[in-house]
């Protein structure tokens, strides 16, 4: 792979958003889409629930917003939360014209679920592996698009900038890549560059996401000098499965909005005690309730149950569940579940607005990796399928209406790894890994106090003085990549949930457990921290 490669658009990430955006694009603009790994190693294929949205007659715009104001606590920018709904039913309408195989009922119509939070049923979904079906058609599409140049196995590492060249206008060029398989660096340039690359949630010990969650787009928008928001609310999936041969598989909200019951290793229920909602509460309050209950008991998990639905009804609804527990010696059609709680999503992410813009011109940001305003203090189940493909859309829109205006792609320098060596200590970097993953779990988890935060603010400060000299005396490797964007990113963390003094959300304090009486965002601007010589 040349030093050089330039494009119209990039696209970094080939996720929902990623593959979508480049989907809604031209054929005639010559687009790149990079994957760190393989293409469908983002979060989207592991999705179960489903896509939200306005479908049926009983339902309503209005009632899907208000939905997701309440779930957000105060927090959602309405405008975004409206823009989003109003165009759900085209952004669905588009994945099925595309090809996606959404579960149907007898007849033409679509089967839609409910899950928690939702006043009326409309989540459509693939049976209960939605999040592959979506994965695997746009892969499938995007890989019939001679215009499409998919580019797997680069890391990015760095974004370039006009202002970091010292050459006239500002904006964004283009991103610097690890090739992981040729283990040299290479530049990307293009007039449009998109980050599309996820969420953080892998800065956590336990979690939902694959290991490709490690926040690279909003470490390096934040470097880049972009503003991050509202990073302190970090939702926890309820459910989990509870397994010692399994350490990431999650059970869909769907099993509750089904009926499935929590419950205590004795056997009975206790969401009704936490709130008038039960099973089908946000996945904050349920989320608290299991972690609050499991501390009380000193218990290992608690219990998901949905034996008492027929059998026939379980393995149409939840064939995946179903198979996955049943080779882990579960049969979810004749005992209940174990679950814990894990980190699952990243509300907060780089500042954005309905195009997908940044602050910094030319780069934008989509899905998990920005903060659209929709999620506010807490996502409600299956809107983040559903922000990735309206953004996704919107954005491919502003960056098609603009193209002929921006300025020409400069060359760029090449890497310079002249001053640098092989390191012969790797084992720093994995035990800095778990580290930094295990004090944010104990420090920075569902349940927060600010002493806790205050050593995990310390730690981080230790953690990224030893990273920075890594990063500046050896080669660069994956490993060391990802650890230096989650370190970035736990800082944010952090810094945001020690600014917020009240609990709202996802955010819980025991220092301060009422909510203040308005709602405001946590932004966090880097440049501004550098001025004060923060960062």
């Amino acid at each position: 792979m040349s030093g050089q490669l330039t494009y119209d658009v990039l696209i970094i990430g080939s996720g929902a958003a990623g593959l979508t955006l480049a989907l809604s694009l031209p054929e005639h603009l010559q687009v790149a889409v990079i994957s760190k790994d393989q293409l469908d190693s983002g979060s989207t294929r592991w999705a179960q629930g489903g896509v939200a949205a306005v479908l049926d007659e009983a339902d309503s715009i209005d009632a899907h917003v208000s939905d997701t104001l309440i779930a957000g606590a105060g927090l959602c920018h309405e405008p975004a939360v409206r823009f989003t709904v109003e165009n759900s039913a085209a952004a669905i309408q588009w994945l099925i014209d595309t090809g996606v195989p959404f579960t149907q009922e007898v007849g033409d119509r679509f089967h839609l679920t409910r899950e928690g939070g939702h006043s009326a049923r409309r989540i459509i979904h693939a049976a209960d592996a939605t999040g592959l079906a979506i994965s695997d058609t746009l892969i499938q599409r995007a890989s019939e698009r001679p215009n499409l140049h998919m580019l797997k196995h680069l890391i990015a590492i760095d974004l370039i900038t006009r202002e970091k060249l010292g050459i006239p206008g500002s904006g964004c060029v283009g991103a610097y890549f690890l090739d992981k398989e040729e283990r040299k660096v290479v530049a990307v340039t293009a007039h449009a560059t998109v980050l599309a690359t996820g969420g953080a949630s892998k800065v956590y010990l336990y979690t939902t996401n694959p290991d490709t969650a490690s926040g690279d787009g909003i470490a390096m928008a934040w470097r880049a000098g972009c503003r991050v928001s509202n990073m302190e609310f970090n939702q926890f999936h309820p459910t989990c499965l509870y397994h010692p041969l399994e350490k990431s598989f999650l059970i869909s909200e769907a099993v509750r909005g089904e009926g499935g019951k929590l419950l205590l290793p004795d056997g009975t229920r206790f969401m009704d005690k936490f709130d008038p909602r039960g099973e089908l509460a946000p996945r904050d309050i349920v989320a608290r309730a299991i972690d609050h209950e499991m501390k009380r008991l000193g218990a290992p998990c608690l219990y998901l149950d949905i034996s008492h639905k027929p059998t026939g009804f379980l393995r149409r609804h939840f064939p995946t569940i179903y198979e996955r527990c049943l080779a882990l010696g579960i049969d979810i059609t004749r005992e209940p579940i174990p679950i814990v709680p894990a980190s699952h999503y990243t509300c907060g992410g780089v500042v954005t607005d309905n195009f997908g813009r940044t602050d910094i011109e030319n780069l934008y940001a989509i899905g998990e990796t920005a903060c659209t305003g929709l999620h506010g203090a807490n996502r409600l189940a299956s809107n983040s399928l559903l922000e990735c493909l309206v953004y996704a859309r919107s954005a491919a829109e502003h960056i098609v209406n603009n193209m002929d205006s921006r300025l020409p792609i400069p060359t760029v320098p090449g890497w310079d790894a002249s001053q640098v060596t092989d390191s012969d200590e790797d084992v720093v970097i994995s035990h800095n890994w778990d580290e930094l993953r295990r004090f944010m779990w104990d420090y920075v988890g569902i349940v927060r106090t600010t002493k806790r935060l205050v050593r995990a603010r310390h730690r981080v400060d230790l953690l990224r003085g030893e990273i920075q000299e890594f990063y500046r005396h050896f080669h660069i490797t994956s490993d060391l990549l990802e650890l230096r964007n989650l370190v970035d990113v736990a800082d944010i963390i952090i810094r945001s949930a020690l600014q917020r003094k009240e609990s709202r959300g996802l955010h819980y304090s025991r220092d301060y457990p009422n909510a203040l009486p308005r709602a405001f965002d946590t932004v966090l601007a880097s440049k501004a921290l550098r001025e004060l010589g923060e960062v």
